[in-house]
């Protein structure tokens, strides 16, 4: 069965990926509206009640807002740490308690969704906890780093499993540091507990590319500090510099912030 991959939104206002078959698929985070995700879902042909779970990376508004409805009202179980469980039970922007849906694991502790093989990974941020996945179905392999302060060994190591790659290229340097942000905001963005520049992300690319790797979305991209052509330009020009061809060797994609991608499929 072909597999689809779609960025419902991926940004500082609420991020939200689906992954899945023709028969079922999973969330990774559900940052926005109950409506938007139906609403996204039915304009591209795939049915809500095929999703079988969430998985959630930490708990942030812009990653849990709806998680909520979707475990108790629709009874979607969600997978994440009991790190960041307990960081959802306390969020004020989670309305619902989750029971019946609340599914921990633990990190580098691979289980199955159906024929999804999930495991999830430690990632630096300063929420209460947080991980980034690596899913596997069949021969492909995703790994989805969002909200990456710094690249540990092991977040190298899982994005470097990969052949489709969704990775954070939150900011471009020169716009955070001349922005309009206060202070202690940008010393949060750019610390290793933050998240991931332009820059950082197009070094890792350049440095850790193999042939195995066939996609790259830039995910999480500021709304403030930062511009999809910008965060595209950068990679594309740093993997040039080492003989690299965007469109030809891999493909390139920065994921938009509010509005759905397209639907990326892959037999």
């Amino acid at each position: 069965m072909k597999l689809k991959f779609v960025s419902l939104a991926s940004g500082s206002s609420g991020n939200c990926y689906y992954l899945g078959n023709s028969q079922y698929g999973i969330l990774i985070d559900a940052g926005i509206g109950i409506r938007t995700i139906k609403k996204v879902l039915k304009d591209l042909g795939i049915e809500f009640e095929q999703i079988l779970a969430v998985l959630i990376t930490h708990d942030h508004a812009d990653h849990i807002k709806t998680v909520g409805c979707l475990g108790e009202k629709y009874n979607i179980p969600v997978y994440t740490t009991e790190g960041v469980h307990n960081g959802i039970d306390k969020s004020r922007y989670v309305e619902e308690t989750l029971y019946g849906s609340r599914r921990i694991i633990e990190k580098e502790v691979p289980f199955f969704i159906k024929d999804f093989k999930v495991t999830s990974f430690e990632v630096p941020h300063d929420s209460t906890d947080n991980v980034g996945y690596h899913i596997e179905y069949g021969n492909h392999r995703f790994t989805f780093a969002t909200d990456v302060g710094h690249i540990t060994e092991t977040v190298s190591k899982y994005m470097s499993m990969a052949n489709h790659l969704i990775i954070e290229a939150n900011y471009d340097e020169e716009m955070l540091r001349f922005g309009s942000y206060p202070a202690f905001l940008k010393e949060r963005v750019a610390s290793p507990t933050g998240h991931l520049s332009n820059r950082e992300a197009a070094e890792f690319l350049a440095t850790h590319y193999t042939p195995d790797l066939k996609d790259i979305w830039l995910c999480h991209l500021s709304k403030d500090n930062n511009h999809p052509e910008l965060a595209y330009k950068t990679i594309d020009i740093r993997l040039f510099r080492e003989g690299i061809r965007v469109g030809k060797d891999v493909n390139l994609t920065a994921l938009k912030r509010t509005t759905p991608s397209e639907v990326f499929e892959f037999d």
